[in-house]
């Protein structure tokens, strides 16, 4: 028995490619918050073009599989996820069984090598079906966390199977939210799940000055007194509503004409948003702002007025685990404005942390909205409760504290720690 906990995290995105990048990172901000705790972390992550197959980051030792030759034509993770990427190219649906068999040899690798006493994995499949093999085989416990898109587009009977026996195998299983709690032991049967949310940085969101905010306004073409910002940050996927969201902007601007809707990120629905604006004359009020780095962000979130996050249940029954740029906008002091769906009602408490609309209804999204630019009171009001609401239940010091507490007792249980 050794005094120091060590965890092998395999994922399929969310930790850096390289420096500065531009994709969400919450998996990379949980281990780097581990590794404050004391654990030692090392992390299994698909190759990506451009990426490196091994480095430290972070004071974690990083390594990154190849899964298809020539390594160039990888399309499988990253950009939005492999369900989203296996959507839009037959060459990433190609891929599918190629990195299944690339990262069950390579985790196994990587755990004789590292010799953790836990496995987290990071998404039920395919991940949390690699890692409950490999831990079978290597009799080394393994912790599955669901993070909602590998839980509710997964409804055929194959994938309920393999996830069922995914989520049987954990010795812990973890999930974001409520709602996606329910969907979990609706697959599994299994009623002993933990909810731990992913987090934010506190620190990182409330750092942007004035004047950062004040160029970002100017960038957009925002001035004057009656000048509103309303911000989306997110892929630009259906699940995600903007489509409501660009909608309602012609009810808003007839009462607020100096109002713009800034759009930070990209995705497949991007032509046909911009296509929308086009059509409804907005073109002049909705602005595409592209991809955003990381480190950027916090100017945008203190440079807008109201954030909004329109997500819907899409054609495949995905929808919003969470909603961790609503964290982030929060955090930012931001006020918010959301639908009533999936994880989104763990963070926005209507009335008191943000405001809730019913998902799809353009007309109460955009009353929500007008509500909130004609209120600057409320709008203080609201963003103070819900600073104070996201810093005790969603900081990742706290959710730092309470996986180094699962993984202890899960360790500890199996006597490896």
């Amino acid at each position: 028995m050794r005094s120091r906990l060590k965890v092998l995290v395999a994922g399929s995105s969310a930790f850096p490619r390289w420096a500065n990048d531009n994709i969400p990172v919450f998996v990379y901000d949980l281990s780097k918050r581990l590794c404050s705790k004391g654990i030692e972390v090392s992390v299994l992550m698909p190759h990506h073009p451009g990426s490196k197959t091994y480095e430290t980051v972070g004071g974690m030792s990083v390594y990154r599989f190849r899964y298809f030759l020539p390594s160039s034509l990888e399309r499988l993770c990253y950009d939005g996820g492999i369900l989203p990427n296996m959507k839009k190219s037959f060459l990433a649906r190609l891929q599918l069984p190629f990195l299944v068999a690339a990262e069950f040899f390579s985790l196994w690798k990587a755990a004789k090598k590292e010799h953790p006493d836990i496995i987290h994995a990071h998404w039920i499949l395919p991940q949390g079906l690699v890692a409950a093999v490999i831990g079978k085989l290597l009799k080394i416990p393994v912790v599955v966390t669901a993070h909602a898109g590998d839980v509710f587009p997964l409804n055929k009977p194959f994938f309920r199977i393999l996830s069922r026996f995914s989520v049987r195998s954990a010795a812990a299983v973890t999930v974001n939210s409520i709602y996606t709690r329910a969907a979990v032991e609706k697959i599994s049967g299994r009623k002993d799940i933990s909810i731990i949310p992913m987090g934010v940085d506190l620190k990182l969101f409330s750092s942007s000055s004035p004047a950062a905010a004040e160029a970002v306004r100017k960038r957009c073409g925002i001035g004057g007194r009656d000048g509103k910002m309303i911000l989306f940050v997110g892929r630009l996927a259906e699940k995600k509503g903007v489509t409501h969201l660009i909608a309602a902007m012609a009810e808003i601007i007839k009462k607020n004409p100096g109002c713009k809707l800034v759009i930070v990120g990209d995705g497949p629905e991007k032509p046909a948003l911009v296509r929308q604006s086009q059509q409804l004359g907005l073109s002049e009020n909705v602005v595409f702002a592209g991809s955003v780095p990381n480190n950027a962000l916090p100017s945008f979130y203190r440079a807008a007025d109201v954030f909004v996050l329109p997500s819907i249940v899409d054609r495949k029954g995905d929808t919003e685990g969470l909603g961790v740029v609503l964290l982030e906008a929060i955090a930012a002091g931001t006020p918010v404005v959301a639908s009533n769906i999936g994880g989104i009602p763990d963070i926005v408490i209507n009335g008191k942390t943000g405001l809730l609309v019913e998902q799809k209804n353009r007309q109460r999204l955009a009353t929500a909205i007008a509500l909130l630019l004609k209120n600057p009171q409320m709008r203080k009001k609201l963003s103070a409760a819900a600073k104070s609401h996201v810093a005790r239940s969603f900081s990742w010091d706290a959710l730092a504290n309470r996986f180094y507490a699962l993984f202890a007792t899960v360790a500890s249980e199996s006597k490896t720690f």
